[in-house]
């Protein structure tokens, strides 16, 4: 028995002693231990920069009495299984759902705790506004072009030699060519992942100062985070200004925000979680959709280049490096454009269920948080409904693993 005691403390020695190790040499893993995968609200342990909300604030009308028919509206859930929406929003878990026509809202419905301004980050959402300041910073000609190499903006980078040859076009594209393992494939490579390490780490410059080329850049498209970090660092550089004093000057005061945004940051004073750490109230999501459905336009003042949203949300005759879902949507200048079935609409989608869809065929917009949010594609056939247009649902019998592949692209 003693000797059974001795070997039992022996080895819970050890695995301390190796998980003492282990965070010692990667402190970010003891709060992916911590945390594992994040929620809605994970973004609260880290510290934020404030996106202060416009003086004058623009209001959707609102109906007097909400569409109840959607709730009796049948779509497919994320086995492809024909339910009611109100099953589908109590089954995935939906924290906000906001149906907007014609600037009026038709339909919205919330969890308890939840309502139009409660703050939520977006994940991969932020990806989309990386996006839109991106063009902003072209317009205003601190960034000059999208040719220029990222090291143009961050010369820090030039000691590593991975980044000699990309691009700010490369990395719009997510086609910079850098190493990046994603979180799938079990729970050992998901805590080992890079996927984690950029969500939990308190020092991203450290991280991206190590990564390696693994591909020509512009040649490879692969989903990651460091390509839109990199985006926000260069954009942070090229304005000489913080990404929440930028976005509050050219975006946030200009569409009539009625909440506070903010950033995530790594540390205090930090690099900015570009790539997923994007707090936003439900309504004001909206206001983002509703500016590139008039094409940059804010009461007729074009507060994005009316060309960069055309450029954004038409991939036009570029072969498309991916294909999302049943409605295969490919991945462009940071947005998800759909391309099976007819063409138009425009999506920024996050990890959990976190979407922004666009469809400007019905002049609709959608907006979706969520905790779990492992349902399918059912805007369009929303968006079709409410215009009283013929929607042809997709075959309820297609492989499963495409839905499976569009949760997995979601990323963080």
């Amino acid at each position: 028995m003693k000797t059974f005691k001795r070997a039992l403390i022996y080895l819970l020695s050890l695995i301390v002693l190796f998980f003492a190790s282990l965070f010692i040499w990667q402190p970010y893993l003891a709060r992916v231990l911590w945390y594992r995968t994040p929620d809605a609200m994970t973004y609260k342990a880290f510290p934020q920069a404030i996106i202060h909300k416009s003086d004058t604030v623009f209001h959707f009308f609102r109906a007097e009495r909400m569409r109840k028919d959607i709730d009796t509206l049948h779509v497919q859930n994320g086995n492809h299984q024909s339910i009611p929406f109100a099953e589908y929003f109590k089954k995935g878990k939906l924290n906000a759902f906001i149906i907007i026509r014609n600037d009026s809202i038709l339909y919205e419905k919330y969890s308890k705790g939840y309502s139009d301004t409660t703050l939520t980050t977006v994940f991969s959402g932020a990806k989309s506004m990386v996006s839109i300041l991106l063009g902003q910073a072209v317009k205003d000609g601190a960034i000059k072009s999208l040719s220029q190499k990222v090291t143009d903006y961050i010369p820090e980078l030039k000691v590593n030699p991975a980044f000699q040859n990309i691009t700010l076009k490369n990395l719009l594209d997510m086609k910079s060519g850098l190493e990046f393992k994603d979180a799938f494939g079990g729970v050992i490579k998901a805590f080992f992942s890079d996927e984690a390490k950029y969500y939990y780490t308190h020092d991203m410059k450290a991280e991206l100062m190590k990564v390696k080329l693994v591909n020509k850049p512009g040649t490879v498209w692969k989903y990651k985070s460091i390509d839109p970090i990199l985006l926000g660092w260069v954009i942070v550089h090229a304005t000489g200004k913080t990404l929440a004093q930028y976005t509050e000057e050219k975006l946030w005061k200009k569409i009539g925000a009625e909440n506070n945004a903010t950033w995530g940051l790594d540390h205090e004073e930090g690099l900015v979680n570009t790539a997923s750490r994007f707090q936003v109230s439900a309504i004001d999501w909206a206001k983002v959709g509703r500016l590139y459905l008039n094409f940059g336009k804010y009461n007729h003042y074009q507060v994005v280049p009316e060309d960069w949203v055309k450029q954004s949300i038409n991939i036009g005759n570029e072969k498309p490096a991916s294909a999302k879902g049943w409605q295969k949507s490919a991945h462009h200048y940071l947005w998800w454009i759909p391309q099976a079935g007819e063409s138009g609409d425009f999506a920024a989608e996050g990890m959990r269920g976190q979407r922004l869809y666009v469809d400007p065929k019905t002049n609709t917009i959608i907006v979706q948080f969520a905790a779990q949010g492992a349902g399918d594609y059912p805007y369009r056939k929303i968006s079709r409904y409410l215009a009283g247009l013929t929607f042809n649902c997709p075959d309820l019998n297609r492989k499963v693993h495409e839905g499976n592949t569009q949760r997995k692209r979601s990323g963080f």
